[in-house]
């Protein structure tokens, strides 16, 4: 038992004390925050804009085109994966631009971020009673006014857990940003296991920064939605 413990002690000093290795650990996370944050937001907006696109062509017939855009967006987005999506933009279309990697990782994973929030909030505006817009037309709203003042803001506090969930998702799927050689979470632990050749403790200590930020964010998501059912009392 002794000896065993002190193997462990061993490989944690060869893994992340030696040569400040943990610093790639915490670098890595670092870069992991900022991609999954800013990807969060950009693909937010991008989600919006074509959810209200997509649910006033359902209800009124207008915005054809951009509704058939936005439907080939959807489609090929939620149908090829994300890594091959990171691939593309980076290799393909900034392939010739002087762009930051960050940049790139944040465009792509927001991109794809976006088509799922799209239909996240698309679900929440269609799931709002016509009753709704009678209710706005009475008041004197028109069209854009209803939704902004009164389908929007109900829209959002029943699809705020799903996005909350996605934001979970979008977290784990950024572990692929290595691919395009950036220095995330996942790639510190393996240019460690590069360094050491022990591959379990590294990869382990990402998984257990990977399992406890997805705790917390599902602890909070989880208080998030008791706290909208209380309110709905």
């Amino acid at each position: 038992m002794a000896e065993w413990f002190e193997n462990l002690q061993n490989r944690f000093y060869l893994n992340f004390i030696k040569d400040d290795r943990w610093q790639y650990i915490t670098r890595g996370l670092w870069t992991t925050i900022q991609i999954t944050v800013f990807a969060v937001l950009l693909g937010i907006v991008i989600g919006f804009l074509v959810a209200v696109i997509r649910s006033t062509y359902d209800k009124t017939g207008k915005l054809k085109i951009p509704n058939f855009v936005c439907r080939v967006y959807l489609t090929v987005i939620r149908g090829t994966p994300v890594v091959v999506q990171l691939l593309i933009i980076y290799f393909g279309i900034f392939a010739s631009v002087n762009i930051g990697k960050m940049i790139v990782a944040v465009i792509a994973f927001g991109i794809n971020s976006g088509a799922y929030v799209a239909e996240i909030v698309r679900s929440g505006i269609m799931s709002i009673d016509k009753g709704q817009f009678e209710a706005g037309r009475s008041l004197g709203f028109n069209y854009v006014q209803t939704m902004v003042h009164i389908v929007m803001p109900q829209a959002f506090k029943n699809v705020l857990p799903a996005l909350g969930n996605e934001l979970i998702v979008l977290l784990k799927e950024t572990s692929v940003s290595g691919y395009i050689a950036m220095e995330d979470l996942t790639k510190g632990g393996d240019i460690i296991r590069s360094r050491t050749y022990d591959a379990m403790m590294p990869l382990l200590a990402v998984a257990l920064i990977y399992l406890v930020i997805v705790m917390l964010l599902e602890f909070a998501v989880g208080k998030l939605e008791r706290r909208l059912r209380n309110s709905d009392h």
